[in-house]
């Protein structure tokens, strides 16, 4: 089970897992919300991939193995616009307000359901914005195709984790959040204790964190542990 700030990564990682191992792997991606409904309603995986916090509490429920665990990188956030687009100035917290306001339309990930969506839900109360800003702004996750409502024009401006717009075809990334509003998730992950191939999956988490696989973390958008 994974959020899905990691998916690009994952997938091109994979089959080279599966190629070297023999194993076979099988995702579930979902908003962490949903993951940790799914994991308290009794849903079963051998691996879980998310937000460094979100494992120590596992860590702290037994549901994790220590010795599997591994730190993956952390990932920023951007802003993106359709490619070919004039690209706002988001350069300090006071030109990103400025350009919130005067956007068309807005989306991000929905508040309290992943990491960067309460983020940006916390940042509009902070820049006094809220309001005008709840009215057109689009909650909508990237797996549920957040991005691409910006790829094909219907959303003027997207906010959503570094790695989940990296490689997107049809959106141009404006830049990191500034300085003062600025938010990075570090990833991990650990096999489950009561995985039923235990061996398997730490050689996944081992294999994800390996420093020959460095580069394609950093390619998709996360920056080096630590």
């Amino acid at each position: 089970m994974s959020g899905g700030a990691p998916k690009e990564v994952f997938a091109e990682l994979t089959p080279r897992f599966e190629q070297k191992t023999g194993n076979k792997v099988t995702f579930v991606y979902d908003v962490l919300s949903a993951l940790r409904d799914k994991i308290a309603a009794g849903e079963k995986a051998d691996v879980l991939v998310m937000p460094v916090p979100m494992l120590d509490g596992y860590g702290k429920d037994g549901k994790v193995r220590a010795d599997s665990r591994a730190t993956f990188g952390s990932v920023g956030t951007s802003v993106v616009v359709k490619e070919g687009m004039p690209q706002p100035d988001i350069s300090t917290k006071e030109k990103f307000r400025a350009a919130m306001l005067s956007a068309r339309s807005v989306v991000h990930a929905t508040p309290g359901k992943t990491p960067s969506g309460t983020h940006m839900g916390k940042v509009m109360e902070q820049l006094g914005i809220a309001g005008e800003m709840a009215k057109k702004t689009v909650h909508r996750p990237a797996l549920d195709g957040g991005v691409q409502l910006v790829a094909d024009g219907p959303a003027e401006i997207g906010i959503y984790p570094a790695s989940e717009v990296a490689n997107v075809k049809g959106v141009a990334v404006v830049g990191s959040l500034p300085a003062g509003i600025d938010f990075n998730t570090l990833y991990g992950a650990a096999a489950t204790t009561d995985s039923a191939a235990s061996d398997a999956a730490t050689a996944f988490v081992k294999f994800m964190a390996a420093p020959e696989n460095r580069g394609v973390w950093k390619n998709a958008g996360f920056d080096p542990p630590g």
